[in-house]
């Protein structure tokens, strides 16, 4: 495996593991009425999970098992677009605290000796 993927590997994993508090958070600034604040989060939760899903599929490309499902974090992206264009706030708040979080803390990071 070379250094670039390892790189990639670490960096995913790194992502990941913050997530949850992250999703955490942004439930918690939107239930406090703190709206700017949780949207520019919601901007970078985005830019993340876009970054992952590229990471994922350079890593797959490297033959480098990844479990993570890409389709249910697209699935996420748009429950939050839709939420937003509403301006159904409650409902993003728990998107990010009883779905994001929890799927994100459930995956176990990509391990480099089985990748």
């Amino acid at each position: 495996m070379t250094e670039y993927v390892e790189d990639v590997i670490e960096s995913y994993n790194s992502y990941i593991e913050g997530i949850g508090k992250g999703s955490l958070l942004v439930a918690k600034m939107l239930k406090e009425d703190r709206t700017l604040e949780a949207f520019q989060m919601i901007t970078d939760f985005s830019e993340g999970v876009t970054w992952l899903i590229q990471a994922a599929n350079l890593l797959r490309k490297n033959n480098v098992r990844v479990e993570l499902e890409i389709a249910k974090m697209n699935e996420f992206l748009s429950e939050i677009n839709s939420g937003l264009e509403i301006q159904d706030y409650v409902l993003v708040a728990d998107l990010f605290e009883y779905e994001i979080t929890p799927f994100f803390e459930e995956y176990r990071p990509i391990e480099k000796s089985k990748a």
